[in-house]
């Protein structure tokens, strides 16, 4: 156990107290005991524990009592439940007041390290959870999601309303839209927002690697899964799932997640017991779904139970009155996290942005701005900084081959890109692994 922990034993039994202090020193945790629950209130008062092994029949306050105050007036304290008397009421109302395990006497020194570890990793995810949260309402603010134009505005009117019901959202539009951001948004606008936002992309997750994601799997349900494990659609309980690139999961895991939004219930992978859940879904896609229907590979019940309510973001080329806005905002992003003070753009250089087709969108222009704050040499940006960048809707050739004009596409990409792979792809629409395939295949190099 690397991690370690303030913890307090707290039992009548003197042998008790002094075999779990031994034998948590040992491993460097901080330890204290107390006899009674009043003496653990009265330690806890003086100084906060993260752990505390409470048995459960004391004289005076017993640990079930204990447990309750503990819980009310020191919420974040982890509480496990000792007891040579188990039962199964017991062992409900310990849990159901906010105990984090229940261990019948005698157990073995190993089952406490393995209680201590997983408490350790509980602990760190509420941590996380906190700290992006936090985060989360930081950069879900209407601020950051930049524009004034009139497609923008009546986005900004259209999140409060859709965040406020449980329906299931489709989110739509290219690459580089925004669609997370706005999935996010409206998590932190509804009643959901103090509960957990989880995103997948459907499209960088192989199907049986995605069933354990989103399920969970049984110990030993398949070779490898050495652990029982949670899945996402447990975990975030009472939150929002988000899945990105919807249109690329297979068409049984597009069954075995219709059932899931019918029946609220789930099976983990190996698992005959079903597992209640409660979550807001917000799906998103770059691909036309009814084209998908339409091929036999997307099915259609499925598309109408995810896009009760549909949102269509619209492409930069369709709002370029907002260019200048974005350029400022990721502007003064870029400056401050590499602590360069490029703070103005001359006006050729907006003409060049605007002249621009933006195949990537939005991602896309942030990462240009990105590039050229780092690499700038003056305070100022100019249209030379943004000589990456090709010409607007420039002519295809005639009498190429589809697969010449896709490759000629690609190179260009990935010389805008200067060669980054995952900008590229994220750009292109594909996962990373799938470009490096497309480059080995057809021998691309580096022009530029």
């Amino acid at each position: 156990m690397d991690n370690k922990m303030r913890i307090m034993i707290v039992d009548d039994e003197l042998i008790v107290r002094e075999s779990l202090l031994n034998w948590f020193e040992k491993y460097g945790h901080e330890m204290d005991t107390a006899a009674s629950g009043s003496e653990a209130l009265e330690k806890l008062e003086l100084k906060p524990f993260q752990l505390l092994f409470v048995d459960i029949k004391m004289p005076g306050m017993d640990g079930l009592e204990l447990l309750e105050k503990v819980k009310e007036e020191y919420p974040d304290t982890m509480v496990v439940i000792i007891t040579a008397y188990g039962s199964i009421e017991s062992a409900v109302k310990a849990m159901r007041t906010g105990a984090s395990d229940y261990l019948l006497k005698p157990f073995k020194p190993g089952q406490l390290s393995l209680v201590v570890e997983r408490i350790i990793c509980q602990q760190k995810i509420t941590s996380d959870y906190h700290y992006l949260k936090e985060h989360l309402e930081q950069i879900t603010r209407f601020d950051n999601i930049v524009g004034q134009s009139a497609p923008m505005k009546k986005l900004y009117s259209l999140i409060p309303e859709v965040a406020q019901s449980n329906s299931s959202i489709l989110i739509t539009g290219e690459t580089g839209t925004g669609k997370e951001l706005v999935a996010k948004a409206i998590h932190a606008k509804s009643p959901r927002a103090e509960l957990p936002f989880i995103a997948i992309n459907c499209g960088a997750l192989p199907d049986t690697l995605m069933e354990s994601e989103l399920f969970g799997h049984r110990k030993g349900a398949f070779t490898g899964a050495a652990h029982a494990r949670k899945g996402f659609l447990e975990i975030v309980s009472g939150g929002t799932l988000f899945l990105d690139e919807i249109g690329d999961i297979s068409a049984k895991m597009q069954v075995d997640l219709l059932r899931v939004l019918e029946d609220k219930k789930m099976f983990s992978v190996g698992s005959k017991t079903p597992v209640e859940v409660d979550f807001r879904l917000i799906s998103a896609t770059r691909q036309n779904l009814e084209e998908r229907i339409m091929d036999g590979v997307f099915r259609e019940d499925f598309y109408y139970r995810i896009n009760v309510i549909k949102i269509h973001l619209p492409t930069l080329r369709e709002r370029k009155d907002d260019i200048e806005l974005l350029v400022g905002h990721f502007m003064e992003k870029y400056s401050h996290e590499t602590t360069k003070n490029v703070n103005r753009i001359k006006p050729d250089a907006i003409t060049l942005l605007k002249s621009y087709d933006w195949p990537g969108n939005v991602r896309e222009l942030k990462n240009a701005i990105e590039r050229a704050v780092v690499l700038s040499k003056s305070r100022t940006l100019n249209a030379g900084d943004f000589s990456f960048l090709q010409p607007a809707r420039e002519v295809v050739p005639t009498g190429q081959t589809l697969k010449a004009v896709q490759k000629e596409y690609i190179l260009r990409i990935l010389d805008e890109q200067d060669w980054q792979i995952t900008r590229s792809a994220e750009i292109l629409g594909i996962n990373r692994v799938t470009l490096h395939k497309i480059i080995k295949r057809d021998n691309l190099k580096k022009r530029r």
